[in-house]
């Protein structure tokens, strides 16, 4: 036990994510500048304490995506599982599109690497996330940070990510209730029509562009999509009030954030974050939170 408690600890901070961002379905993704918080010491148990949004079920042991990950990786490797004693800090959105649950695989797999010495690397944290997510895009942002493009070639992830620029402004709408990944790809086509899938790559592609070279103004044409979006506009209410928002001057785009329910809201370059804050405001009603956000950064790690 006295070699076990020489294993330092370890504190991760990991990005909520915006995935899909219209057309870029299960391919792109955006750090948000909310982040969960992760500071983990072996322990004699395991035991969880949790501050911030949504404490009460960060800090259940039981079912918990953290532990559960960070057991089933050692395990499935043939290492010991070290009891830890973890102090999380949510930021995040459970449930919301918001990109919780990968924050939460990437802890879990982080963790195993740390405590099990497994030398995963960053690659491989982000590939065996990702194989537990069912797809790259929430994952590699949330590793990465900024604008993040991904795809799975075998095992691996292919990744490239650019930091964005760091004064553009959103605003995430959230509704009260959420909706379970499951449900809403559930409501998706098999299969699509040609016109529909050269729609898409168009503006994703130019979504690319847009984000590559700081042009907001390309956003509301860039963020048009046909393939997530139509199909889950009633199970995301929020989705049909503030999408006809991309059309005016003030609003540079709007997008389902991940699979929804909530929205993102890119500010035009000449609206103040008070003015789109009350117009969204008005189109939303007073039940639905707004909160102002930035482009996030990757993942912080820190030995304790």
């Amino acid at each position: 036990m006295s070699a076990v408690r020489e294993v330092r600890g370890l504190r991760l901070s990991l990005a909520a994510t915006s995935a899909n961002l219209g057309p870029g379905f299960d391919a792109v993704g955006l750090a948000l500048s909310m982040r969960l918080t992760v500071e983990a010491q072996v322990a004699v148990g395991f035991k969880i304490q949790a501050t911030g949004r949504d404490a009460e079920l960060c800090g259940a042991v039981e079912n918990h995506l953290i532990l559960d990950t960070y057991r089933e990786v050692l395990e499935g490797a043939g290492v010991a599982v070290l009891p830890l004693h973890l102090k999380l800090h949510n930021e995040i959105p459970l449930g919301m599109g918001c990109g919780s649950s990968a924050a939460a695989l990437l802890a879990g797999v982080a963790l195993a690497d740390h405590f099990g010495g497994l030398g995963m690397g960053d690659a491989g944290i982000v590939a065996e996330a990702s194989r537990r997510e069912g797809h790259p895009d929430n994952v590699a942002a949330c590793w990465y940070g900024g604008f993040t493009v991904s795809a799975v070639e075998g095992d691996a992830v292919r990744v490239a990510t650019f930091a964005g620029d760091p004064a553009w402004e959103m605003l995430l709408a959230v509704q009260p209730t959420g909706l379970a990944t499951k449900k809403a790809r559930a409501l998706l086509p098999e299969s699509y029509a040609k016109v529909d899938a050269i729609f898409n790559v168009q503006r994703a592609s130019l979504l690319v562009a847009a984000f590559a070279q700081g042009r907001l103004d390309l956003l509301a044409t860039a963020m048009q999509d046909r393939m997530h979006q139509p199909y889950r506009a009633e199970a995301c209410p929020l989705l049909k009030k503030l999408l006809p928002l991309a059309e005016e001057r003030e609003i540079a785009g709007v997008a389902l954030s991940g699979a929804g329910p909530s929205v993102l809201v890119f500010l035009g370059a000449e609206t103040t974050l008070l003015e789109a804050e009350m117009r969204v405001q008005r189109v939303v009603g007073p039940d639905v939170e707004i909160l102002p956000l930035r482009i996030g950064s990757g993942v912080e790690r820190t030995l304790l």
